[in-house]
């Protein structure tokens, strides 16, 4: 495992969890100078591009559908990167996976341009 994604769990909707994605050893350079990516994919469907942020944290995007709900943040001297969800829904129900880009911009929704990824972690929001 290259990241180490966690902080999932059950949660009722209207509830927060916050997810960290963690590198250690040889990982934690690229992590630290890299842009950060979270997807998550639901059963039956496809993997969704979810939030970015780039090395610094000067930029981040998140698609419309969580908006105004997630933030995502990192601590490089933890060498850790966060994503904070507030208002949870039961659409947001999937696996959560953190992947490291291949620069220290944000990289979007291709995974192509990640080069490391978290195991992912499960988000279950109960109606």
């Amino acid at each position: 495992v290259q990241l180490q994604a966690s902080g999932g769990g059950l949660v009722q909707a209207g509830g927060s969890l916050r997810l960290s994605c963690a590198a250690s050893g040889r990982y934690v350079r690229t992590l630290t100078n890299n842009g950060v990516g979270w997807f998550r994919q639901a059963p039956g469907k496809e993997r969704e591009f979810v939030s970015g942020i780039s090395w610094n944290g000067g930029s981040t995007y998140y698609t419309d559908s969580v908006k105004g709900r997630f933030t995502i943040s990192r601590d490089n001297t933890k060498n850790t990167v966060y994503l904070q969800m507030n208002s949870l829904k039961p659409e947001d129900t999937a696996v959560y996976y953190c992947a490291a880009c291949r620069s220290s911009a944000m990289c979007g929704g291709n995974s192509q341009n990640y080069r490391y990824w978290g195991q992912g972690t499960q988000v279950t929001v109960s109606s």
